[in-house]
């Protein structure tokens, strides 16, 4: 008897690009794979299945469900992945950072509906339905003090999604790659020739239309990187600008010198959440912050009393620049 035997090598892997919308904006995938595999379609499959969850423009989303007081809805995996991090870093940020926000943002024009009429009267009705610590998750149900609160994961949904992207190509043992949705960036190792990867922080601009240029360019390898900032969303009323982050304790837009916040961290989710606390915070509280909390590393872009753009960073994020 003869037998015969064949061995099959796996395939080098070689550089795949695509792109597609999501979540109201663009993702770009660069990796280094098995080009059989059907990669784009699979993250659209992916992305799509994660509105399901995490979409408050989306009315059968569980997110939108549980904030119209649906008693059948219940959280799954990434409903509570999300949740259990919000709460995290809300209580790690002394509020800064709070999911709860979510009427305000609609009420100053930021959300889903129409801007109201804001002064203290209708800012004060609504500071009641804030405060992370008047919702819970328990046993897949969705628990608020008050039916009225509504809850807003945008925050850090769209870095949770690159964590998600992440996951299944590293399921795929895809070990090279680099997800970027809507500037929610994570880098896994480097790229083949050992090079790691390099991600451009924009500079601020003075309106929402000005062109596009660098500040500073960033190598990262196994690391997630987010920017939060007021120079993009935001509108004008009667010569006054209204940036869409809005500060939990006061309900007004953030009204400090910051223009800018990038943060580091080894997963975007975490990245996203703590971007959006330290603009909330501004820099001076930021730094006092960090301080504290020695291991977050932070890029601030600021604005001086006399109109000049500064900056601040950590050691840490010096040692990526």
């Amino acid at each position: 008897m003869l037998l015969v035997t064949s061995c099959s090598h796996p395939k080098e892997p070689v550089l795949v690009k695509f792109t597609g919308d999501t979540q109201g904006t663009y993702y770009a995938i660069t990796c280094y794979a098995d080009d059989s595999l059907n990669l784009h379609s699979s993250v659209d499959s992916l992305l799509h299945r994660f509105d399901s969850t995490a979409s408050i423009y989306k009315t059968n989303s569980i997110i939108s469900r549980f904030n119209a007081n649906d008693t059948s809805a219940r959280a799954d995996e990434m409903f509570s992945a999300i949740f259990n991090k919000a709460i995290e870093v809300s209580e790690n940020s002394n509020g800064a950072f709070d999911i709860t926000v979510g009427p305000l943002v609609n009420a100053w024009g930021f959300g889903l509906s129409n801007r109201m009429k804001m002064d203290q009267h209708t800012v004060g009705s609504l500071l009641p339905l804030v405060g992370y610590h008047k919702v819970k998750l328990e046993n897949g149900k969705f628990i608020k003090t008050d039916p009225r609160i509504q809850i807003d994961y945008n925050a850090l949904a769209q870095g949770y999604a690159v964590d998600v992207v992440a996951a299944f190509f590293d399921s795929k043992g895809i070990q090279s790659y680099l997800i970027d949705i809507g500037g929610e960036i994570l880098a896994r190792r480097t790229k083949p020739g050992g090079e790691k990867w390099n991600v451009a922080n924009e500079m601020p601009t003075k309106t929402a239309d000005d062109e596009r240029t660098i500040q500073a360019v960033v190598s990262l390898q196994d690391m997630a990187i987010s920017t939060s900032g007021s120079y993009r969303k935001f509108y004008e009323e009667n010569g006054k600008r209204y940036s869409h982050t809005i500060d939990p304790a006061t309900g007004y837009p953030v009204k400090h010198s910051t223009l800018s916040v990038s943060m580091i961290a080894k997963d975007c989710m975490t990245a996203d959440a703590y971007a959006t606390a330290f603009m909330v915070m501004g820099v001076e509280k930021g730094k006092e912050f960090i301080k504290n909390h020695p291991g977050l590393d932070v890029y601030f872009i600021y604005n001086t009393p006399d109109g000049s753009m500064k900056t601040y960073y950590t050691k840490g994020f010096e040692k990526l620049l």
